[in-house]
């Protein structure tokens, strides 16, 4: 079959139309009424020959803030449907968010999540297949942190996070509750252009213009598919984030949701993995009645450890 010039140029600008058409549906982004996704981010090593399965979810809304309460919609098998997973689910993709010990003798079976949101099913199978098995390079790969993506990885350990106080508190809506954790980390990962003996220039993991721009000790950066809500903000070595992980009927607010504790130094000096630690404070502020789950992560930019807390929010007072 042979085309005329006319014919080749109709069918051009067909499939031109095409994958244009194509192109633009891919990109249409829905503020809410999407469904959400469980993620098996990959399995940990613990000390005592136990394994930690890690999730994270994916949250195709742009804008909804999803709540899917643990049951028949919620649950983790085999064994009981709640297994610490969240049940607040903010927008878009967010990892590394929960972690389910499982014992050394798990052997070859699955641990299966499974989320009904927006009238769809999705499953996440958690599985100890050795290239599934993640450590400390895949944090850091993952979520941007701020030390140097070397091989053999710099050595560091998730930072530790205890409620200053009780685990459950009662307040009354509308009020504020004041939390303070405390936190505490090995000093790693060192900023990068902060190590001892690191030249001024690009090499090495060091950043040029250090003066005229701050290292960066977020965690992964925005993007459209990513819009990470656990993460440093710029020029902090370890910090505290503040969520919501399982919402009561109303909203909370966090001020502030970020908190820092340690700051990297000035620019141009030179810092030491010297052990870091502190205190970091926020106020919660409810607007309806009901049991609510907070949730705090110490992070150094690349590794987090959870607490939570539960909070028992009565009807405000009345004048």
């Amino acid at each position: 079959m042979r085309l005329s010039s006319t014919g080749i140029t109709s069918t051009l600008a067909a499939v031109f139309m095409l994958v244009t058409a194509a192109h633009s549906a891919a990109q249409v982004r829905y503020a809410v009424d999407q469904d959400v996704a469980p993620v098996f981010e990959g399995w940990e090593r613990n000390p005592d020959g136990t394994f930690n399965m890690v999730f994270g979810y994916m949250n195709r809304n742009y804008e909804e803030q999803v709540d899917i309460p643990i049951g028949l919609n919620n649950k983790i098998e085999p064994g009981s449907a709640d297994q610490g997973q969240p049940a607040h689910f903010y927008p878009r993709r967010q990892e590394f968010v929960f972690k389910v010990k499982v014992p050394k003798d798990w052997g070859q079976q699955d641990l299966v999540w499974t989320l009904t949101a927006a009238g769809k099913t999705n499953k996440a199978y958690g599985t100890l297949m050795p290239v599934w098995e993640i450590g400390t390079m895949v944090y850091q790969e993952n979520r941007g942190g701020p030390g140097d993506l070397n091989y053999p990885a710099e050595p560091n350990e998730a930072p530790s996070i205890e409620m200053v106080g009780d685990t459950q508190r009662t307040v009354a809506a509308g009020e504020p509750l004041t939390l303070t954790v405390e936190v505490a980390d090995d000093g790693h990962p060192l900023p990068r252009s902060r190590r001892p003996g690191a030249p001024s220039g690009r090499g090495n993991g060091a950043e040029s213009g250090a003066s005229e721009r701050p290292v960066l000790g977020s965690s992964q950066q925005e993007t459209p598919i990513t819009q990470a809500v656990v993460k440093l903000d710029p020029g902090v070595r370890l910090g505290v984030t503040w969520i919501l992980y399982r919402s009561g009927p109303g909203t909370v607010r966090f001020e502030p949701a970020r908190v820092p504790v340690v700051m990297s130094g000035p620019p141009g000096s030179v810092t030491s993995p010297t052990p870091l630690a502190g205190k970091a404070t926020t106020k919660a502020t409810f607007s309806k009645p009901g049991t609510y789950v907070l949730r705090a992560y110490a992070d150094d930019g690349v590794l987090v450890a959870p607490v939570n807390v539960t909070v028992i929010v009565e009807a405000g007072r009345r004048p």
